[in-house]
């Protein structure tokens, strides 16, 4: 399989695995998908990390694949490739990205459906479908620009530069840059850390976050006041608060 979900301590791993370079062709788009609704559905899945090995993250689409498709077959392709990559962004999980070499095209729009990017002091990201006379097509011209803002988007995209590592932390498209040697190690320390957090409660962050992203303030308030609310009924609310009085904050035990 070209996707593989590697379960371990409450951690999943989605691992793209389509060497030399995981280019993300149509099986491995909808391998990714069932992977990631597999992974939002388990118990035993408390957060993901994303993770393309140690050479390389995600090069783009199988461009010889694309080559041969016409305007009709990519109307009736176009949707289940934003779903493949909706699904990995919906995972009511955390989700971060460890991002090694290069994560272009497909593999930068893939590392924006994360909740947080660890990138090797070597990788390289960019959105280079403008080179080939196109726009990004699995959410690249929606979800860069709500993470680095429209301006620095619009550079990205209109001029299809690749940014090396420290760029890409100065702007905001990675969040840390590590070691190449340490990328998985600290995006799995980053997952297994809040593993180990209030399940619930976490959802609840995350959803209210992104709706108030891509809503009014009015409707974001509205989704956060009914989280906060519900999570009054939860045995990890009551849990948190106890441990709070009576031992002091950040002493809680979730699991």
């Amino acid at each position: 399989m070209t996707v593989s979900l590697e379960v371990a301590e409450g951690v999943g791993t989605l691992r793209l695995d389509r060497p030399p370079m995981n280019a993300l062709d149509i099986a491995t788009q909808d391998r990714l998908k069932e992977l990631a609704e597999e992974a939002t559905r388990r118990e035993d899945v408390r957060a993901v990390v994303i993770y393309g090995g140690e050479r390389v993250f995600a090069a783009g689409a199988d461009i010889k694949e694309m080559q041969d498709m016409d305007h009709t077959a990519m109307v009736l392709r176009a949707r289940a490739l934003q779903d493949s990559f909706t699904a990995v962004a919906r995972i009511p999980k955390p989700v971060v990205a460890a991002v090694t070499g290069y994560a272009l095209g497909g593999g930068c729009e893939l590392a924006l459906c994360a909740d947080y990017r660890i990138a090797a002091d070597n990788a390289k990201l960019g959105q280079p479908e403008i080179l080939l006379g196109l726009v990004p097509g699995a959410g690249g011209t929606q979800r860069l620009p709500r993470l680095v803002g429209p301006s620095k988007a619009k550079d990205l995209i209109f001029t299809g530069r690749m940014v090396k590592a420290d760029e890409a932390l100065a702007i905001g498209l990675v969040d840390r840059v590590v070691p190449a040697a340490e990328v998985y190690e600290q995006a799995h320390a980053w997952a297994a850390r809040l593993a180990q957090g209030p399940a619930l409660a976490l959802r609840a962050a995350k959803e209210s976050i992104d709706t108030g992203l891509e809503t009014d303030i009015d409707t974001g308030l509205a989704v956060e006041r009914n989280w906060f609310a519900g999570l009054f009924a939860t045995e990890d609310r009551e849990r948190g608060m106890r441990s709070f009085v009576e031992e002091g904050p950040g002493k809680a035990k979730f699991l």
